[in-house]
């Protein structure tokens, strides 16, 4: 398909001529996706960075804005408290938490608000404790 066309010939013609003998040549019979379904195109409203979407779904990435990310960032810090082996451990991840939330509450970043305010240490490790069966020291 590198030949020029010929100034004769109706752009057209000439197209459908080189289609005609790629699918002669087989160069169409063994495409990524032939005998599959298009994509959904249930959402008809136009977004330029579609094809950045896509890249990302298929990567399994995902952009969540900054107070979202950091809630889900709590939550994750949360669980892992609750599972931590040493009551140090669990002073360590809530306390660094408690430090990104702080930042967030004093420089909101955009997007929707954050929704949280520092947890309390004493309170997550007393929960800790009781999970467990222990006392503090």
């Amino acid at each position: 398909m590198t030949e020029r066309k010929p100034p004769d010939v109706s752009f057209e013609s000439w197209v459908d001529k080189q289609i005609r003998d790629a699918e002669r040549a087989g160069d169409f019979s063994h495409l990524a996706g032939a005998g599959k379904p298009l994509p959904s195109t249930a959402d008809t409203t136009y977004d330029e960075n579609w094809w950045i979407k896509q890249k990302m779904a298929r990567e399994g990435f995902s952009v969540l804005p900054p107070s979202l990310a950091l809630r889900k960032e709590a939550e994750d810090a949360l669980t892992e408290a609750a599972q931590a082996p040493s009551e140090r451990i669990v002073r360590k991840i809530v306390t660094d938490i408690n430090v990104k939330i702080r930042d967030m509450m004093f420089k909101p970043p955009p997007g929707p608000p954050l929704g949280l305010k520092p947890y309390d240490v004493e309170e997550i490790v007393r929960g800790w404790h009781e999970r467990r069966g222990t006392q503090g020291t």
